[in-house]
């Protein structure tokens, strides 16, 4: 933790007020009519009849908006390289899909069958690419030099025939996927079979027949250490560029649910589950849109919206949007990932979780409130701090009320610095964090606090459950 010097004339404890998110917004709103006005007049004319505003322009608005919010919010807290460094190493990945989608599933997959790639020498044709790179074959090598080539298709036939024959040997063989296993270039989905969810093996133990998951899926426990970490940027940007982006079409059934034409009655799965999409019709086609393009504080500001507690959805918790996905018949994009990947991609940034913070109660993205509403004067009881519970709570205090939150577990105070609330209840001074990885604590070194409820008791270490202090933090302070 250390001192926060923040742009536009605003203070850190502006940020917690009412009439400082009021200066701040307008700060925003001057700044936009400046850098494009045509946007800032798009932005007061959602804002004036949001009741008005058809999906489609809504959705447009907030992805032409998201680069602005970006810029805004990294000036705010000084961040600016730092956003930048981000958006440029997203960038930088954009030959692997392009390359992936246009050489790697459109062309030499289709050109070549499993048991043809099967006989071809992945190491020679590995050894003739690095000749005609030259320089090794990484992922990265192989699609910036496909792109190249096929820029001029007559000129580098030869090695374009070489990639075809590899890009199908790594993707249709057991030896390939073996060899690219940590990669993505060469991943292709897996078709799904509705009586065979869970890939699993037979075999025989001790005279007894038995299924098991294959080996190279487990996943040690090792105490109470976290098991599962999640998928790392290039892994959850691979998700976010196998999404189609269909919203444009009313399609986003992720969002939406997945409905019959003629009926428009929701589909269901072979196993009888309503494919209802996300509960709360988070905008997650616009959210893969803008983190694709980089902007990953407008990618967390467009969760907000409709997921401002999405500290406590997302990977290991929820999937409905998953199971609606548009493809139904192949492994569907992991947004649960791609949500939690957003969340950790902008907590990583110097006042990560300033700007985190900010967006659960300021978010220009969000046309029908973007501010707090003034206060009520009303006092509300919340028995039970659970997710129901501590999201019920974040909403009553955007609407301006007093929040008192009970548990019947004992929660465990935390240092008044960093919660705002001193031991007698008082309220105190608490300081900016810039680094979140101060407030991380190893699982198996960290003591029940008592808040969460069915996330703290009942989950287990496949869960980071450092993510419910963020989540207390959000609604003490």
């Amino acid at each position: 933790m250390s001192d926060l010097t923040l742009s536009f004339g605003v203070t850190f404890a502006d940020l917690h007020a009412r009439d400082g998110l009021v200066r701040l917004d307008r700060a925003f709103v001057d700044w936009l009519a400046a850098e494009d006005v045509t946007l800032f007049n798009r932005l007061l004319a959602a804002r004036a009849a949001p009741e008005t505003l058809a999906a489609l322009d809504e959705s447009g608005l907030i992805i032409d908006l998201g680069p602005a919010l970006d810029r805004f919010v990294s000036t705010l807290f000084g961040i600016g390289a730092e956003a930048g460094a981000l958006a440029e190493a997203t960038r930088s990945l954009d030959p692997i899909w392009e390359a992936k989608r246009n050489f790697v599933q459109r062309r030499a997959v289709k050109a070549h069958k499993p048991e043809a790639a099967a006989a071809f020498d992945g190491a020679a044709l590995a050894a003739e690419l690095e000749a005609a790179c030259g320089e090794p074959l990484t992922e990265a090598a192989f699609a910036r030099h496909v792109l190249r080539w096929s820029a001029e298709p007559d000129a580098h036939a030869a090695a374009l025939a070489v990639a075809e024959r590899y890009a199908a040997w790594a993707t249709l063989t057991q030896a390939g996927r073996a060899k690219h296993v940590d990669g993505v270039l060469f991943r292709a989905p897996r078709r799904i079979d509705p009586a065979s969810l869970v890939p699993v093996e037979r075999i025989e133990r001790d005279g007894v027949a038995m299924m098991r998951l294959p080996p190279h899926d487990w996943r040690e426990r090792d105490a109470f250490r976290l098991t599962d970490p999640g998928m790392d940027p290039i892994h959850a940007l691979d998700q976010v560029n196998y999404c189609i982006w269909c919203h444009p079409q009313g399609k986003d059934s992720c969002s939406k649910g997945l409905k019959d034409r003629k009926t428009g009655a929701y589909q269901k799965t072979a196993q009888g589950v309503t494919l209802a999409g996300c509960p709360l019709e988070e905008k997650i086609s616009e959210m893969h849109t803008l983190r694709a393009r980089g902007n990953a504080i407008a990618a967390l500001a467009t969760i907000a919206v409709d997921n401002p507690l999405c500290a406590g959805t997302g990977h290991r918790i929820c999937n409905d949007c998953m199971k609606a996905c548009i493809y139904q018949k192949q492994e569907p994009v992991d947004i649960p990932q791609a949500e939690t990947r957003v969340l950790k991609d902008v907590l990583a940034l110097p006042w990560g979780f300033e700007v985190y913070s900010l967006l659960t109660r300021w978010n220009p993205l969000d046309f029908r409130r973007p501010l707090p509403r003034p206060r009520s004067g009303r006092k509300v009881l919340v028995v039970g701090l659970g997710p129901a519970g501590y999201t019920l709570a974040h909403h009553l205090l955007n609407d301006g009320h007093g929040v008192v939150g009970i548990d019947g577990l004992k929660i465990e105070p935390l240092p008044s610095s960093l919660s705002s609330v001193a031991t007698d209840g008082s309220r105190t001074a608490f300081e900016p964090i810039e680094d979140i990885t101060t407030l991380w604590e190893p699982l198996d070194e960290r003591v029940m606090a008592g808040f969460g409820g069915v996330a703290e008791y009942g989950i287990t270490v496949r869960w980071d459950k450092n993510f419910l202090k963020l989540i207390r933090l959000l609604l003490e302070r």
